[in-house]
């Protein structure tokens, strides 16, 4: 790739993940000429309530529910530490491609991923099943929005919640801050309204040219509601699609 083709030379972009998704979006990031930086934000931590996580698992084990909705592959980690089966009746339904992948990674069914929306809102939206009813659980973080419960629930479905998990926030290096702060890092990736969160308490104010990209419109909303100043927005909640509004924010200015 010619430098003129690497609308990203030069800067410095902090990737608020680590594990495969940050070495991954790193390298794609690598191929438009950028320097990542990896800084996770965010972390997981067991559940406050472990019995009330395992009470759920058995039941859902012994197929007391019709439905199991996942919206991250975070709970599809907690499922495989609990060696958890999945019933061949109980449904399953995934929020977004990334979710759905780590299922079938991991040797669980799914049988429906919303198709135009990775988002709690367009599982909803998308959702196919008009006249089916029943019951749903869904284990997802202990801060997760109650979206997809009140529209469940608001469909007439019996609906249990646990938590499978909590979302945590991590410290960046003071190198990292001092980067942020004098505007050596060019540009920002926002994966989460709890990145959001953390950008806002532990970086800002941010230099007027630091760029904030948001991977799609929900977590851009988050990102406003916690102070920051939006300048990109990836239409799906994809790695591709974040990297991809970046560069073409890039080429245009």
């Amino acid at each position: 790739m010619a430098h003129s083709e690497k609308p990203l030379a030069g800067w410095r972009v902090l990737v608020p993940r680590g594990g495969k998704w940050g070495d991954a979006v790193a390298a794609t990031l690598r191929g438009y000429g950028a320097v990542p930086v990896i800084a996770p934000l965010i972390n997981f931590a067991s559940s406050a309530d472990p019995e009330a996580l395992r009470d759920s698992l058995a039941r859902l084990e012994a197929a007391e529910f019709d439905w199991l909705v996942i919206t991250s592959a975070t709970t599809v980690d907690v499922l495989v530490s609990h060696g958890t089966t999945i019933p061949r009746e109980t449904r399953v339904a995934a929020v977004g491609e990334t979710t759905s992948a780590a299922l079938q990674l991991a040797g669980y069914h799914v049988d429906f991923v919303p198709e135009k929306d990775n988002s709690a809102r367009g599982l909803l939206k998308e959702w196919p099943f008009a006249s089916v009813k029943g019951s749903v659980l869904i284990p997802h973080s202990d801060i997760a929005e109650p979206t997809i419960v009140a529209g469940l629930a608001a469909r007439g479905f019996e609906v249990e919640y646990v938590a499978a998990y909590r979302t945590v926030g991590v410290p960046v290096s003071d190198q990292v801050a001092t980067d942020v702060a004098s505007g050596r890092t060019n540009a920002l990736l926002v994966t989460s309204g709890s990145v959001a969160r953390q950008i806002a308490a532990q970086l800002a104010p941010l230099p007027e040219a630091t760029v904030v990209a948001c991977i799609g419109p929900r977590t851009a909303f988050d990102a406003r509601d916690a102070g920051l100043t939006v300048h990109v927005i990836a239409e799906t909640r994809s790695s591709e699609a974040l990297v991809e509004a970046l560069v073409e924010h890039a080429r245009q200015h």
